[in-house]
């Protein structure tokens, strides 16, 4: 296997980092990102033109990195919605998770046979075994939950 890319943590550029530890590469900038946020604010305003409904927060980075993935023609699925819960998918048998805990976007990604946690906080990519994967992504579900509640 070549070697892995792990884009570290520079300022509150989480997004970014998880994108680009996602795709293995240097693939988005700031700049980027902030055009994808611009064209959704853009859309918000014209829905609002014609009359339609104003979300409280349409532009979430959650809908940013949605729209940076689409366009290399990935679809983003949530793990906790009825989509993906129907489709009863073994999360092992996927390619990547994008997670956000406390705020923080990053990156569990499959390279080759394994999987690794490409966290931009880590020092470098940290290897995951299948059992871990399960009971991460459940303890990430489960704590995710728990901050909602309370």
């Amino acid at each position: 296997m070549d070697s892995i890319f792990h884009e570290k943590q520079e300022g509150s550029l989480c997004a970014q980092h998880c994108l680009n530890n996602l795709l293995q590469g240097e693939y988005f900038t700031p700049v980027d990102l902030s055009s994808i946020a611009h064209q959704l604010d853009e859309e918000e305003r014209m829905r609002m033109a014609e009359g339609g409904m104003a979300s409280e927060e349409y532009r979430t980075f959650l809908q940013v990195i949605s729209n940076a993935l689409s366009v290399w023609g990935l679809e983003l699925i949530l793990f906790n919605s009825r989509e993906y819960q129907s489709l009863m998918i073994n999360p092992i048998n996927e390619k990547a998770f994008i997670c956000n805990y406390k705020e923080h976007w990053f990156t569990i990604r499959k390279l080759g046979q394994q999987w690794f946690n490409l966290n931009s906080l880590l020092t470098g990519p940290e290897l995951i075994s299948d059992t871990y994967l399960a009971l991460f992504l459940a303890q990430l579900q489960q704590e995710v939950t728990e901050q909602l509640i309370s």
